[in-house]
């Protein structure tokens, strides 16, 4: 079963928010609503919800990291 939310932390201020999950595409950026910091995913990684959630994106979580964002799974 697909997890539609993710928590993410921000690693410049360690606060956390809950975040609904896009299901059609990676989202690249973030911005921390408490320090306002953008992330960006890190290397080897889709989008922020791989490098900084709890949850890894929709994706990922259907089909493992080899078969991630826009790899022709649709």
């Amino acid at each position: 079963m697909i997890r539609p939310a993710s928590l993410l932390t921000c690693p410049a201020c360690g606060q956390q928010s809950l975040e609904t999950m896009p299901t059609d595409a990676c989202q690249f950026f973030y911005d921390c609503p408490h320090c306002g910091v953008l992330l960006k995913p890190k290397r080897g990684d889709c989008c922020v919800f791989c490098s900084y959630g709890d949850v890894p994106c929709p994706p990922v979580q259907e089909h493992g990291r080899l078969a991630c964002c826009g790899d022709g799974l649709t």
